[in-house]
This record gives C-alpha cells, structure tokens and sequence, in this order.
C-alpha cells in the first residue's frame, strides 16, 4: 500500500488516498483516535470514486464521528483503471433493455455481475490485508453498502469480516441466491421501496435467503438515492453495536 496524498477535513477526519499495485483507494481514520480504530468497508456501483467521492466521503465523516476508520476501493473497470470491454458490453445490454422496456434478462444480469464480484472481491480481501497491518487500524471490520453481490461474497469468504449493512438496490444473479444462505454474521439491509431500478420482491427473497440469526430489513418510501438521514443513524447503531 502506497499513500499518494493526505487531507484533514474540517472535522478532523484524515483523508489519505492510496494505490495498492493498480487499484486506488481511500482511507478515512477519526481526528482523534486513541486506539485502533474499528474498520468498515465502504461499498459502492462501478461508478468511479471520483463520481462517488461525495457520497462515500458523507459516509466516512459521518462513520468516524462514531469511531470507525472507512476505506474504499475503485472497482474493476471504473474510474481510472483499465477498460473492461465484457462489464460495458454487459451495461450496454442492460441500458437498451430498459429503454425499450424489456424486461432485464438473468443473461444480462450474470454477465454483468458475476464477473465484477470475481475480480472485485480478491481485491478487497488483498486491500484488506494491508489495512489491518496499518497501526491506527484494529479489527473487528465491517462492510457497508453495494454492489450486494460483492458483499455477498465477502461475507461468505471472509471471516474477518464480522457484521454487513447491505443496500438492496442492485441487479443480484440468481446464483447469488444461494450464496446468500450461506452467510451467517449480522446483517442491516436497506431497502427503498419505490426504487425504479430494483426488484423489490427479488430483494425480499434475498433478505428471506440469509441464514443469519440476526438479520433486519429496513424499508422506506422514496426511490433510489432517497435514502433518507435516520437511515444512516440506524446503521452507524449496528455497527457500534457488533464491531465495539
């Protein structure tokens, strides 16, 4: 892991943007840790960070506020990285069979998930080694967020990983499915319920599929990015709760 800048925000969060061979990332730690800082891993669409940056940075401010340092990383084929012509192959089918309003084929969802979340979730579990060797940085860790095929997989392959907050706001391949019961630890899942672009009874079969013992569902009116502030209060609570 390579630091390439540093920033203190007007809060005093430290900002630290990273490389980890090509993949770039971001870490944000309290202004005033006195121990190692509980860790989660801030989830996101295949956007680019730059695009996201002020959603995931609201995120992180709003997480080290509660005593957690939050990184992230850009996802195969976003931002800056190299060209992934099979993931914009598979967004350009996904694009023109909502335009047409056709409904989104298991093919088109398969082709454009399931490879992301396996060259996604390797690179979150090597950015997750040099994480957790950093001093300011302790275990337990959590994950937060989307794409929630990727924290699907990170929670039934990585046992460091000890809670998730899942946003239900992605296509989700049918073979997720059974992956999903699967996983075990604690599990906050958010749900907007007028969402145009998710399938509200495929998240509530999702939600139904996992096998954890403590497991909640939290719905709300509005669409995709309506989610509103309470919501973000109610996760930063289960967090405190399974990771301090």
């Amino acid at each position: 892991m390579h630091f390439t800048s540093e920033q203190r925000l007007d809060d005093g969060v430290l900002e630290r943007e990273f490389t980890l061979g090509e993949i770039p990332g971001i870490l944000w730690t309290p202004g005033s840790a006195s121990a190692p800082a509980p860790l989660i891993l801030l989830g996101h669409p295949p956007l680019g960070l730059r695009k996201m940056y002020p959603r995931l940075a609201a995120r992180a401010r709003h997480s080290a506020a509660e005593g957690f340092a939050t990184a992230t990383i850009e996802l195969p084929g976003s931002g800056d990285r190299p060209r992934w012509p099979a993931a914009e192959q598979a967004r350009a089918d996904l694009r023109r069979a909502m335009e047409a309003g056709e409904p989104v084929s298991d093919e088109i969802v398969d082709a454009l998930i399931l490879p992301l979340v396996e060259k996604a979730v390797p690179e979150w579990q090597a950015a997750l080694d040099a994480l957790l060797s950093l001093p300011e940085i302790g275990g337990p860790v959590g994950y937060s967020g989307g794409v929630i095929s990727i924290g699907i997989r990170l929670a039934v392959v990585e046992p460091r990983i000890a809670a998730a907050g899942f946003f239900a706001g992605s296509f989700v391949p049918r073979a997720m499915f059974e992956e999903a019961r699967q996983v075990t630890i604690p599990l906050h899942v958010l749900l907007q319920w007028d969402d145009e672009g998710n399938d509200r009874q495929a998240a509530l079969d999702l939600f139904d599929a996992f096998s954890s013992k403590e497991k909640s569902l939290h719905a709300h009116l509005g669409g995709h990015t309506g989610v509103p502030q309470f919501a973000g209060d109610a996760a930063a609570k289960f967090f405190t709760r399974h990771l301090k």
